[in-house]
């Protein structure tokens, strides 16, 4: 048990709110942030049976205010909060400046109400999308963001950077540790699925039929809450990155292997055939969601999780376990009931 504070940003989102019930599970106050004062419902309601030891602080990544009294009295700060949205801007500065300022706003309150450690969620985005012989990444390697990527991995890369730079120029006696994950999947605690959780979704309701020949690290939201808690308190964490997966790369085609092969009848529209690379290319000349899959096409990556596992003690599950929670979790908050008619037939 911890009494001490921390607050974690972005409390409503998939990864913020598995972060406070671990949070609050293991004895710590918790506080978190909130654009506006009717979200904290929204909150309550997804730790509904830890919520006693939860504070609220109303703040914005965009905007000064707000946050001197977020971190007031805070041992630890946990900044999970970072824009993800559902289609890539044409202006990339719409994704850029708010996670890269929103970041330094973060680490700068922190800084100045004399907490002693950030923990701020980046992702393998920053991590892996220059290509590096082998495709083989551990914590030491960097997506360049002058590469031809798209805004969200530039906008991870750049903001990433921006943090360790602060902490070293002008952090004074703030600690940073900085959690990469792959894809995060696992069980939601709110209606809102996260854009990885929505893959799953499409599979089962059949709005994904086929899917591109694409490879990528999945790590489970309950893991990277863990991983998140072990690097606030754990003596070694200070200074270092952590890249976090479950295991070997899959596809998405596996992905739907494994919902077919458990949830039965509910995965029945789960796709079977992948699409091959010259059908992604022609589908992404109309499609600019397609791009990125372009652009991975021939990728396996290695992802290498050596690092979290022995100096945190850090013990993943498996890929299929978080699929297939994934896939229950959907089902449970009537998200998505699967069948046996794709939509139009």
């Amino acid at each position: 048990m911890n009494d001490d504070l921390v607050l974690v940003t972005g409390g409503s989102g998939h990864v913020g709110s598995h972060v406070i019930k671990q949070l609050l599970d293991e004895g710590f106050r918790v506080r978190t942030t909130v654009r506006s004062p009717g979200r904290a419902d929204e909150v309550r309601a997804m730790v509904s049976a830890r919520s006693g030891g939860l504070e609220f602080a109303q703040a914005d990544l965009t905007d000064d205010a707000g946050w001197a009294d977020a971190v007031d009295g805070c041992t630890y700060v946990a900044h999970v909060a970072s824009p993800f949205p559902p289609a890539q801007p044409d202006d990339p500065d719409e994704l850029i400046v708010p996670a890269r300022d929103g970041a330094l706003r973060v680490l700068r309150a922190a800084r100045d109400a004399g907490v002693k450690r950030t923990v701020l969620t980046s992702s393998f985005a920053a991590v892996g999308y220059s290509r590096e012989s082998g495709d083989d990444y551990d914590e030491t390697d960097w997506t360049d963001p002058a590469d031809d990527n798209t805004p969200y991995v530039r906008s991870k890369a750049l903001a990433e950077r921006a943090a360790w730079d602060f902490v070293e120029t002008e952090g004074g006696g703030l600690e940073l540790s900085v959690i990469n994950p792959s894809g995060i999947f696992g069980p939601l605690l709110g209606p809102n699925p996260s854009a990885s959780v929505g893959l799953v979704k499409a599979m089962l309701d059949g709005s994904m039929p086929v899917v591109p020949p694409v490879y990528f690290g999945v790590v489970d939201v309950r893991d990277v809450a863990d991983l998140h808690v072990r690097a606030l308190t754990h003596p070694a964490a200070a200074g270092e990155r952590f890249l976090a997966s479950d295991g070997p790369a899959v596809s998405l085609l596996q992905l739907a292997r494994i919902l077919r092969e458990h949830l039965g009848e509910a995965a029945a529209l789960a796709p079977t055939r992948e699409l091959t690379p010259d059908e992604v290319r022609e589908a992404a000349v109309g499609n600019p969601a397609l791009q990125d899959s372009v652009r991975q096409l021939g990728r396996i990556p290695v992802l290498r999780t050596e690092k979290a596992r022995t100096v945190l003690g850090w013990a993943p599950r498996d890929t299929a376990t978080t699929v297939i929670d994934t896939a229950q979790s959907l089902i449970r908050l009537r998200l998505c009931e699967g069948g046996t008619t794709r939509p139009g037939q």
